[in-house]
């Protein structure tokens, strides 16, 4: 058991390296730099979807809103891209941080726990998004497109511009969880809320921005999303939660809080990625991959949870 304790904080990465070993060794061309990159790319929206879920998980939360935060920002973008331009974008950021401030009250001033709250939050986006779009898919004018974001889907050199825009949110993200309050603040919430609050802590407020900053990272995801698929639908994003979720978890950041971080999910992400071109691979369809990450998922929690934080399962 002591040995396990030991390895259980290098297991994300020796994960990594396992998983890629074993696709480069079934097929080679995997490990060609041209597909990584073109791997890493793809897996940006994903990445970016994960980098906000790990907030509202290191305080110990869920946000099950995330899918349909981003399905909802695709419909909004495709749809005020010709009369705003760039600035939809901020109209996107807004929206998702404000129905992740909503999920963040319901959940802390009605005592309402995070995975119905979220849920419900996430079922009103999917109204929304549904009734903006008249529930049909919408297209972007090319032109106006790419005008106004084309840089995110260009590249430089070889080097696919998404890539840039994960690292900006990455660093983004690293900075407010080591060197901000708020970081802290929501560290000292994960590893123990009642302690937290007793230091005379607003762990309120603190938990409302975490759900806060995963709306608005689903946001950015969402708008990364439709100006990749040049459009937007209420749908569009679906299977892209419990992925983003695996990343999460897998990467070393427990469902129990207090633990892991940003830099973990980059690992877990990788592995998802590779978990994703081993099954293309492999030539496993879509509807048993998301089984495969449904069983990836329990065998996440199963190793990083903290059992001392759990006296009873329900």
């Amino acid at each position: 058991m002591m040995d396990f304790q030991r390895i259980k904080p290098h297991l994300p990465w020796l994960t990594l390296v396992v998983l890629t070993a074993f696709v480069g060794i079934a097929n080679p061309t995997f490990l060609a730099p041209s597909n990584l990159l073109m791997l890493a790319g793809d897996i940006v929206p994903l990445f970016i979807m994960a980098l906000g879920l790990t907030f509202a998980i290191y305080i110990g939360g869920i946000d099950l809103s995330a899918q349909s935060m981003a399905n909802l920002v695709t419909v909004i973008a495709s749809i005020y891209l010709a009369s705003m331009g760039a600035f939809v974008a901020v109209l996107c950021v807004l929206a998702g941080f404000l129905f992740g401030t909503l999920s963040g009250v319901i959940t802390t001033k009605l005592k309402v726990p995070s995975f119905i709250s979220t849920l419900a939050i996430g079922g009103v986006a999917f109204s929304l998004a549904q009734w903006l779009s008249g529930q049909k898919a919408l297209f972007m004018d090319a032109s106006q497109r790419d005008a106004s974001f084309g840089w995110m889907i260009g590249r430089t050199g070889i080097i696919p511009n998404e890539l840039f825009l994960a690292a900006a949110l990455l660093l983004l993200c690293l900075f407010i969880e080591r060197r901000t309050v708020l970081g802290r603040a929501l560290k000292a919430v994960g590893a123990g809320e009642l302690a937290a609050a007793a230091s005379g802590l607003n762990v309120a407020r603190y938990k409302i921005l975490a759900f806060a900053l995963s709306g608005a990272l689903a946001a950015i995801a969402g708008l990364l999303f439709s100006v990749k698929l040049s459009g937007g639908a209420p749908t569009i994003a679906n299977g892209f939660l419990l992925p983003a979720i695996v990343a999460v978890l897998v990467g070393g950041t427990p469902l129990t809080g207090g633990v892991g971080g940003v830099l973990n999910t980059v690992i877990g992400t990788l592995i998802v990625a590779v978990i994703r071109a081993s099954m293309l691979y492999f030539e496993i369809d879509a509807t048993r991959q998301q089984m495969v990450f449904g069983l990836v998922l329990i065998a996440a929690i199963a190793l990083t949870i903290d059992r001392s934080k759990l006296r009873v399962v329900k």
